[in-house]
């Protein structure tokens, strides 16, 4: 008789995804999606879409995300204002790091879904207090069903 295996049991892993921001190109032309620019920790388990507005990030449930933002001109301020996505997949935290004015957010991936989950990013730039969004959607494809879908 063969031994008996374990199930593959998947431990929570952190997912860090970060929005690359030209500021300055932003506010010149009013046009946030051509000077952003995405990336992720998750590229060997899927993820695509790296360096544009697109991104789709492969996670599966009870993964933390961490959405952070690095500007290229170091003098223009540049902060995520809002992750907006389907509560019932992450609930995204403002969150600042201790003894800075550095904002990131976190959430933990709740459940897996048969779809990719889009989710919306805000950014405040400059003094500009109305924060720009982008407008191509990024997305969060979540669990085991979707592997083979996302790879192109």
């Amino acid at each position: 008789m063969p031994p008996r295996t374990k199930p593959e049991r998947r431990t929570a892993r952190p997912v860090t995804i970060t929005a690359v921001v030209d500021p300055v190109a932003a506010l010149a032309s009013g046009n946030l999606d051509e000077n952003l620019y995405l990336y992720d920790t998750n590229r060997t388990e899927g993820s695509t879409g790296f360096g544009t507005p697109g991104l789709r990030t492969r996670v599966r449930k009870g993964d933390t995300l961490l959405w952070n933002v690095l500007p290229l001109e170091c003098e223009t301020y540049v902060a995520i204002a809002d992750v907006e996505i389907d509560p019932r997949i992450a609930e995204p935290e403002r969150r600042v790091y201790p003894g800075t004015d550095i904002v990131f957010w976190t959430a933990t991936v709740k459940q897996d879904s048969a779809e990719p989950v889009e989710y919306r990013l805000s950014f405040l730039l400059g003094a500009v207090t109305e924060p720009y969004t982008a407008k191509e959607a990024q997305a969060l494809v979540v669990g085991r069903a979707n592997a083979g879908k996302e790879r192109k």
